[in-house]
């Protein structure tokens, strides 16, 4: 990443320079998307300040948990920059259009509170040590799960919030995650049937 950056500065032609501008950008946008494209679920145990990059990678999390002290924000507009590695992308589908273009086109920061209300976090605790216990608790309760479901399910969402409703049953009717099988579905259900706990091999 460094050797390309080095790269484009030394580079005298405009157009070079874009092509590698434009690589570099790509970089960085394949970069932060890895926590969505992770195929386990990530959560995103956010304290003190999360703005520009650091807010990028929050909103690529499956969800967010913050503590009171949380600032978070898009500033790039204030230094005269398009945000351009997701947070134009994924603010909106989070916290609906009308918020993220509020908070996008003032380039002002949100409060904890106000970002727990306009549903940007899930959840909101008194401080950092707090917010990722919190965070910590509910991974573990995701691994005491199916991880063939987990990894299905998080593949489905992310599949559908990309399609129509009508693609996405179709998505699942035709590549049904391997979870579904009736005999690996079959000792699960009688240990909830018996209210004993499942066990799950990964």
């Amino acid at each position: 990443m460094l050797m390309e950056v080095q790269s484009s500065i030394r580079e005298t032609c405009e157009a070079r320079k874009r092509e590698n501008l434009r690589r570099l950008i790509l970089a960085l946008q394949t970069s932060v998307s890895s926590p969505e494209q992770c195929r386990k679920p990530v959560i995103a145990a956010i304290h003190g300040s999360c703005l520009g990059g650091g807010l990028d990678i929050a909103l690529a999390a499956d969800f967010r948990y913050a503590a009171a002290n949380s600032v978070l924000g898009v500033r790039e507009i204030d230094v005269g920059m398009v945000a351009d590695v997701g947070s134009l992308q994924r603010l909106g589908r989070i916290c609906g259009e009308g918020r993220a273009r509020e908070w996008v086109l003032t380039g002002r920061d949100i409060g904890a509170h106000e970002a727990w209300q306009g549903g940007l976090v899930n959840s909101l605790y008194d401080d950092a040590d707090s917010t990722l216990q919190a965070a910590l608790t509910t991974a573990q309760l995701i691994a005491s799960k199916s991880p063939l479901a987990i990894r299905g399910s998080k593949e489905i969402l992310n599949y559908s919030r990309d399609h129509s409703v009508a693609d996405s049953l179709n998505y699942v009717a035709t590549g049904m995650p391997p979870c579904c099988c009736p005999r690996i579905c079959r000792k699960p259900s009688m240990a909830l049937m018996s209210k004993q706990t499942a066990e799950f091999r990964d």
